[in-house]
């Protein structure tokens, strides 16, 4: 196959958006000699140190997330309420955010093009370990052409949780938590058994038994670790006592 076909190939069959690392092009056939003939020809346009995109396609967070993702296998993901706006499971709340919220493993290191370039929205990156097996209840979204893992409904909420009451509100928390009457029991039993923080933990079991969602009936909270002690949300709250939680009086 010539040169002139390979990158005909090459264009044709990638996802509009699609970021390219030479390390996944060299594993596909197109050498490194080959990827500096196309950016000199103008084919592929580089947006970093590492990284390329075919030179008409936009920069856009999805396709970047995919390359970390599928590529470099690096943890980090659409979560929180953005998740939920995705599945359409947060509209109803308020106008698109024009942010959105990825989480990242504490350690993991991101490449200097991710960090450098301005993406499609505007970037909120928490550096969380919220669970033992970081890697439970994702899910394929398709953005266009472009495939991304993101939080499943049950673990964004959780991770919106670890951002209350600092970085996420309580009442806001609770709207969402109202709008989740599909969650699947056994997925809320496994991760709320598998998280590792007693906040999250405590503040999700109240706001669901608070909703009464049909699925909360089947949650065994006894298999939960919900540790000891009072957890304070709220300065001057009021103490819901079955979990221990000092949250505004408006949410007791």
């Amino acid at each position: 196959m010539n040169s002139g076909t390979k990158v005909n190939n090459l264009i044709q069959s990638l996802p509009r958006g699609s970021v390219l690392l030479p390390s996944w092009l060299s594993s596909q056939g197109y050498s490194y000699e080959l990827q500096q003939s196309y950016r000199k020809s103008g084919w592929l346009k580089p947006i970093g140190k590492g990284a390329m995109i075919k030179s008409n396609d936009p920069l856009v967070l999805a396709g970047a997330l995919s390359a970390l993702q599928h590529v470099e296998n690096l943890n980090i993901h659409v979560g929180g309420r953005s998740a939920l706006e995705l599945q359409g499971l947060a509209h109803y709340l308020q106008i698109h955010s024009y942010e959105t919220t990825l989480f990242v493993s504490g350690r993991t290191k991101l490449p200097v093009w991710f960090k450098s370039n301005n993406w499609s929205t505007k970037i909120a990156l928490f550096r969380l370990s919220l669970f033992k097996d970081d890697t439970l209840v994702m899910m394929d979204f398709q953005e266009g052409e472009l495939t991304m893992k993101i939080s499943d409904p049950v673990r964004a909420i959780m991770e919106c949780l670890a951002l209350c009451p600092d970085r996420f509100p309580l009442s806001e928390a609770l709207e969402l938590m109202e709008g989740l009457g599909a969650l699947r029991p056994k997925k809320v039993q496994e991760l709320l058994e598998n998280c590792k923080s007693v906040k999250v933990k405590r503040l999700f079991l109240h706001l669901a038994e608070k909703v009464n969602h049909a699925w909360f009936k089947h949650i065994d909270a006894s298999r939960v670790d919900l540790g000891a002690g009072n957890r304070s949300l709220a300065a001057g709250g009021v103490l819901a006592p079955k979990y221990k939680l000092v949250l505004p009086k408006e949410l007791v």
